[in-house]
């Protein structure tokens, strides 16, 4: 099955925006509602994690998403005993573990499988008459990347079985095979349509989901409306839907999830699923993806490589992207220049990453790189944009985040390269609507000056398009750069 650039973006965002929710509900954990006035910010988490940094909800999610990452299949019995295996070593130093998690973890053998763990939820579920904690529905998001061109069915199964490695009552199963349906679908199509998957729960009790899903949905729902009793599946379910209905981008649902209240962290990484597979992970600013970091030492970089790794079943595409340590270069266009309004920022091609001035601190990449292109002394910052037509989720959002990005690191006192593959198209976009937007110059003036400075200069006409738009559109008064 090829997926598109869309659809790889999509996937990305059903594991990054999660992550991004889960660290930014950490601090306000167990915490009371707040109002739409307040706009909730990375902190320090209610168990100690650091700021931006991401909890047990994401930490779960990582064991499946490298399998899948590695082209292993998830209803393999080593898949889920290397699964049980992984989460037990976590669980050993993890800042916090959910209480029934940790109850069947710590019931388990070093070699425990499937079979084990299930025994040992069963038995827990049996012996305390439920076992319906929010803890399974956390971890689901990358569930779905790999069963993008499988059937629901193949994909509700896995579902079910991973819930109840740790949580065996049936509203765990249901709402993971709900919620993993959704993500699958909003990957595939970028439409969010959570009913459509009630086909593939049991008839018996799809009528009580529908109702759920109508009482999440209504007009004015919101993720408050469900903070009694979050910690919940079915009410966990209920609030990361909510925050999901009328939102207009994966900061606003993940924003929203986290003025709920209460079980915060889990509430915005569920949503954060479902939000970066309809939006993807471009629409997510990197603002919020720049500090964004967790078990087991990963960046928002390598979720966005593993995520697509994923989708992919574990295949690089033809040039070996995301996997190779260089991306392709073409040695012909070796560009490296200052840009004509601003001294502190360089402009030019892919190529001159080997010969980076040793003033340069940061580099934004607006084309694919290598794992190991960027000299390690420098911050990457690494923008998905496409330079071609219609291949772009949110072309001006992605291109105002990349002059926000540029401005951001200048201001800190950055030098900055910005860089595409050739330095013909996208640099040239950027560029202009940098000098454009932080330093007053009119976008004839800029293409002009970006022209002369640039060899090759040929911005495609769907990114003049683009630049010229966002060029009409009023912005507040820059702040000053160094």
């Amino acid at each position: 099955m090829h997926l598109s650039a869309p659809q790889l973006d999509r996937a990305a965002g059903a594991v990054v925006v999660s992550a991004a929710g889960d660290a930014l509900g950490s601090q306000y954990e167990f915490g009371p509602a707040l109002s739409d006035s307040v706009t909730p910010e990375f902190g320090v988490g209610r168990f100690g994690h650091e700021v931006a940094e991401w909890t047990d909800d994401t930490s779960m999610a990582m064991p499946v998403l490298a399998l899948l990452a590695d082209g292993h299949k998830l209803e393999d019995e080593s898949s889920m005993a290397t699964i049980l295996r992984s989460w037990r070593d976590w669980s050993r130093t993890a800042k916090d573990v959910g209480s029934q998690t940790r109850s069947v973890l710590g019931r388990l053998a070093d070699d425990a499988d499937e079979k084990d763990a299930r025994n040992v939820a069963e038995a827990m579920h049996v012996g305390a008459g439920r076992s319906g904690g929010n803890g399974s529905l956390m971890r689901t998001g990358p569930d779905a990347l790999g069963y993008l061109d499988r059937s629901p069915a193949e994909l509700g199964s896995a579902a079910g079985r991973i819930a109840q490695l740790t949580h065996w009552e049936i509203d765990n199963v249901d709402a993971c095979t709900l919620w993993c349906l959704a993500v699958r679908h909003a990957i595939l199509t970028g439409e969010l349509d959570i009913r459509a998957q009630l086909a593939w729960i049991p008839s018996d009790r799809r009528n009580r989901w529908s109702d759920l899903i109508e009482e999440a949905t209504h007009l004015h729902a919101h993720p408050r409306d469900f903070r009694e009793g979050n910690g919940w599946v079915v009410r966990a379910f209920q609030a990361a839907l909510a925050a999901l209905s009328g939102a207009t981008s994966p900061r606003d649902v993940i924003e929203r999830a986290v003025r709920g209240g209460g079980d915060t962290d889990t509430v915005a990484a569920i949503a954060g699923s479902l939000a970066g597979a309809t939006w993807g992970a471009s629409a997510l600013p990197w603002s919020m993806k720049r500090r964004l970091h967790g078990w087991p030492g990963l960046g928002s970089d390598e979720l966005v490589r593993l995520a697509c790794l994923a989708a992919r079943h574990g295949k690089p595409d033809p040039e070996g992207w995301p996997s190779a340590a260089r991306a392709t270069v073409y040695p012909f266009n070796d560009h490296l220049f200052r840009h004509p309004y601003d001294d502190g920022v360089w402009i030019g091609s892919i190529a001159a990453l080997d010969r980076l001035p040793n003033e340069v601190d940061a580099v934004v990449s607006l084309c694919r790189i290598g794992r190991r292109h960027t000299p390690g002394r420098v911050e990457s910052v690494q923008i998905w944009l496409i330079d071609q037509d219609y291949r772009n989720n949110h072309l001006d959002v992605v291109l105002e985040d990349a002059v926000d990005a540029v401005a951001t690191l200048r201001r800190e006192g950055g030098r900055v390269f910005l860089h595409c593959a050739e330095g013909r198209s996208r640099t040239a976009a950027v560029a202009a609507l940098y000098g454009v937007r932080h330093h007053g110059i009119s976008l004839e003036q800029a293409w002009q000056d970006i022209g002369m400075t640039l060899p090759g200069f040929a911005p495609k006409q769907f990114l003049r398009d683009a630049v010229e738009r966002l060029s009409r559109n009023p912005v507040a008064a820059p702040e000053p750069l160094p």
